[in-house]
């Protein structure tokens, strides 16, 4: 009895810290969306990434996932609850978007496809470019006059960030919404193809 007693508390427990990760995680409360780590270790208490999982359990079936983005590389191994603490996380998409999904999303096709040219050009380089470098790459692909609106756009929106120097770099929203190594697998398959095509 006094076993049983105890499972339905921690079971209510974790109902409860379930209940305020979701009030944590989809309500935007600062300029970016998502929460840092030791927002939920205060709120949810040092198992948080436990609660977080059963969190991303449930959500599986909407497609949708609690997205971890760690501060610079992601941990080669099982991140520290350090590492956590310092990482974002974030409510996103689980799968892709169709391309009738996309349009929704009030983007241009030409405009994503412009967005998805820069990232894999600034992956190549590592994680940063020359924004001139990117305009001519895109000027091969967009018409000159949106190339300049195409970037900034992007900016604006958190998926680049530039510096003084007019470095760009990946930014916030790219990490945590792009699989990075599935859009460059995606952009090399397309190149064969395209031989194969003009052969």
């Amino acid at each position: 009895m006094e076993k049983q007693q105890t499972r339905m508390t921690k079971k209510g427990s974790y109902q409860r810290k379930l209940k305020r990760a979701t009030h944590l995680l989809f309500y935007k409360r600062h300029r970016r969306p998502g929460v840092k780590g030791w927002e939920l270790r205060k709120r949810l208490g040092s198992d948080y990434p436990k609660v977080l999982g059963l969190f991303d359990a449930y959500l599986e079936k909407l497609d949708l996932q609690v997205k971890t983005v760690f501060e610079g590389e992601k941990p080669a191994d099982k991140p520290t609850l350090e590492q956590l603490d310092r990482a974002r996380f974030f409510i996103t998409l689980r799968g892709g978007l169709t391309p009738k999904e996309t349009k929704l999303s009030g983007w241009r096709i030409d405009d994503v496809a412009g967005l998805a040219i820069a990232i894999a050009y600034i992956i190549s380089k590592k994680g940063q470019a020359p924004r001139d470098e990117v305009e001519d790459l895109l000027r091969d692909k967009l018409p000159g006059w949106r190339v300049d609106i195409n970037l900034d756009r992007s900016i604006r929106a958190g998926y680049l960030t530039q510096d003084e120097n007019r470095q760009l770099y990946l930014d916030w929203r790219t990490r945590a919404e792009i699989d990075e190594k599935a859009l460059v697998d995606l952009l090399l398959a397309v190149e064969p193809e395209k031989k194969q095509q003009q052969a």
